[in-house]
């Protein structure tokens, strides 16, 4: 048992050294990419939220 652990944790150190992390610059991007869609989407959804009560409303007057 104590084999198959050290043999484990070899090969996660081996594939830790495989992994590219994104530099600072990459992450800022990406960062500001999410914030603009999540903004965009919940306009959009804010939007489709006030017509449907407004077309309810009207539905049940």
């Amino acid at each position: 048992m104590i084999e198959r652990i050290k043999v484990f944790l070899a090969e996660v150190r081996a594939e830790i050294r495989k992994v590219v992390f994104p530099s600072r610059s990459e992450v800022q991007g990406a960062t500001w990419v999410v914030i603009i869609v999540v903004l965009i989407v919940s306009a959009y959804l804010w939007v489709v939220d006030i017509g449907l009560v407004w077309s309810v409303g009207r539905l049940f007057r």
